[in-house]
């Protein structure tokens, strides 16, 4: 449906949900096709864009957490293995099997990483993507053409899931409609509905009407990421804060930097991080950083420090030493780690979840990662079952198929539409230009931009370039030059006039000028 037909489902005010879910990112998304798929009547509501924040700027990685093998936090790894594999199993149209090399350079890094990477196969059982193996210098070299050679000794090459995590993010809010629920962006929650201290519903702005809606529902699930405090903040006032936010970077570079089918990691950075060299849609992604942050930002910026940071790591392992002019995008999300009083840096607090249950009833699902979003979902819907006293049902989303859901795939740019290929062929075909490329530099299409606006929930020209492709991320300067083009197509589609295209170019170029480094 088009997003006022989804609209109409919040006329009724004798409407009562079951479960209402506050956030549109991994977490919210997933608790949302959990309730739905266990036939709960299910709205989801988002302020901004489906995955706008940290879900949309991760490492673009389904894995298990090699740095949590180090931490000795096995649970947490077995726990993501297990997620990665129903994951593979159930969108191989957006995740695939991907190999990952590391380098040695030091005698003792064989035996070392070469027997936590088979403690992390033994994890992973028989969802295992395949056994690890040292290689020898030569095998390494032709693994990576590019990796620095002085010193090297070999490398053990392991593998783990990649993916497009906002495409991933599109697809679990189309298989949530799928299932009979309600996902609408750009609907911000402004209060907690209150009936003798529990909570009974939301009070909602739509952001680009004005409207208000006030919403019933048996139960209020909070997943909101590192806004959870905000909202817990909306029930409670004197809530103490459980998230510490942290900020982590990538750099975008070309793929010649990284010429090679697989990627690298490096298990210590100077600041204790795992570093990764990811080849990605035709680019390298260098990251991550781990920065504490004292404030929250829908947009937060790259710190000089940390590109200098990652530029110098990256110079370490590659034989072409990238510089700031090479940067074709950089960009920054915060991750919410649970507060832990006893933990001084971020980089070692705790990837795990936390659910908690307030006064009120309103329940906050909060922390993990991507990897294990249906988990955390499964068991923030377990909870709010109990909260609602709703006769428990059992989660079906371990064997439940995404959207766009094929057996098989390709590599080709519309792949990731999986079993919806075909009609977005048609479209191009229907479409004046509608196979024609957006810009000579990005790999997208006319008619890429039609179907996000008419299936995918797209309302902006930062919705359709930083998200429904990824022109953003992959070619900041590139993506300024095609935002006309979009704001015109989207103006056609939406109806919307010159003013609205002029200040919707205006707003994406204010943005996209933030991912070129300074």
């Amino acid at each position: 449906m088009m997003r006022h037909e989804l609209l109409q489902q919040l006329d009724d005010p004798d409407q009562l949900w079951d479960m209402i879910v506050i956030g549109g990112g991994a977490t919210g998304l997933g608790t949302a096709v959990d309730a739905a798929a266990r036939g709960y009547r299910t709205l989801l509501l988002e302020q901004r864009d489906f995955a706008s924040g940290t879900s949309s700027r991760s490492t673009k990685l389904i894995h298990g957490g090699v740095r949590y093998l180090q931490q000795g936090n096995l649970t947490l790894v077995s726990e993501s293995l297990h997620e990665r594999g129903l994951l593979m199993q159930n969108a191989p149209h957006l995740v695939h099997n991907f190999s990952f090399v590391v380098p040695l350079y030091d005698w003792w890094e064989g035996p070392f990483y070469g027997t936590g990477l088979k403690l992390y196969d033994l994890l992973a059982g028989r969802l295992g993507l395949g056994p690890s193996r040292h290689l020898s210098r030569e095998e390494t070299l032709k693994q990576l053409p590019t990796i620095e050679p002085n010193g090297l000794r070999g490398g053990i090459i392991y593998h783990d899931g990649q993916f497009d995590d906002a495409r991933l993010a599109v697809c679990l809010a189309r298989t949530l409609e799928d299932l009979g629920g309600v996902p609408l962006n750009y609907l911000e929650v402004t209060a907690l509905e209150k009936s003798t201290g529990v909570t009974t519903g939301v009070t909602a702005l739509d952001r680009e009407s004005g409207r208000e809606y006030r919403l019933r529902g048996r139960v209020v699930i909070n997943a909101t990421g590192v806004y959870c405090d905000t909202i817990r903040k909306l029930d409670n006032p004197k809530a103490k804060d459980i998230i510490t936010p942290s900020q982590g970077i990538h750099l975008v570079l070309e793929r010649s930097f990284l010429d090679s089918e697989s990627a690298i990691m490096v298990p210590h950075t100077d600041d204790g991080r795992v570093l990764f060299a990811v080849p990605w849609s035709g680019r390298v992604l260098i990251g991550t950083t781990d920065t504490e942050v004292s404030s929250i930002s829908p947009e937060p910026r790259p710190q000089a420090e940390e590109i200098e940071f990652l530029l110098k790591h990256a110079s370490r392992y590659l034989t072409r030493h990238p510089r700031r002019s090479d940067i074709l995008s950089v960009f920054a999300g915060l991750r919410p780690l649970l507060t832990n009083a006893g933990k001084s840096v971020t980089a070692a607090l705790s990837r795990d979840h936390a659910i908690l249950v307030s006064e009120s009833g309103l329940v906050t699902v909060t922390g993990g990662k991507w990897t294990t979003y249906r988990k955390m979902a499964q068991d923030a819907v377990d909870q709010a079952e109990k909260v609602a006293s709703l006769t428990a049902r059992p989660s079906i989303t371990g064997h439940l198929h995404i959207h766009g859901w094929l057996a098989t795939t390709d590599n080709s740019p519309f792949g990731v539409y999986g079993s919806d290929v075909p009609r977005l062929e048609e479209l191009a075909g229907l479409e004046p230009s509608g196979n024609e490329l957006l810009h000579p530099r990005l790999p997208y299409r006319v008619c890429q931009v039609i179907w996000s606006i008419r299936h995918e929930y797209a309302r902006s020209v930062e919705d359709v370039l930083a998200r429904r492709t990824r022109s953003l991320l992959l070619d900041a300067a590139a993506s300024m030059e095609t935002a006309m083009q979009v704001a015109g197509l989207m103006a056609e589609e939406l109806g919307h006039n010159d003013d609205w295209q002029q200040q919707q170019v205006s707003d994406f170029l204010s943005l996209a000028r933030g991912y070129l480094p300074v």
